[in-house]
């Protein structure tokens, strides 16, 4: 079984999009979590144990606690002692052109998606595992 992380705290945009990929891909699991501390505590806990690291990441930059930037700042640190490699995919409201380029400068992003995600995307994207 495939895993995706969906990493947001929006509760209506997680749960169409949960519903979604379960439309495109019957054989993933998707855990959420509503903030990048969360999250990256998980990844930290996890890290050693191959089955329980994400596939896919989803991850959202405007969230409480712990937002996308920061994530991405302990992920970078983090992700080179995984076990498994994934792919990172940054899913945002945001339409900033600086917020664009600045995830194009962090290498563990894979692609900055401007939400919503569309069935297509989830087929692209979840089409590679």
């Amino acid at each position: 079984m495939k895993k995706v992380y969906l990493i947001d705290d929006d509760d209506i945009y997680v749960f169409l999009t949960k519903k979604t990929i379960l439309k495109v891909r019957q054989d993933v699991e998707v855990e959420v979590f509503s903030d990048g501390l969360k999250a990256i505590t998980h990844l930290k806990a996890v890290q050693h144990q191959p089955e329980l690291l994400p596939d896919v990441i989803f991850l959202d930059l405007n969230m409480p606690v712990m937002d996308g930037w920061d994530f991405l700042k302990e992920y970078q640190k983090l992700a080179p002692a995984f076990v498994k490699t994934n792919e990172l995919y940054i899913v945002s409201s945001s339409i900033s052109p600086h917020e664009m380029e600045r995830s194009k400068s962090i290498p563990a992003v894979s692609e900055f998606i401007i939400k919503p995600l569309v069935k297509e995307k989830f087929l692209e994207i979840l089409g590679k595992l």
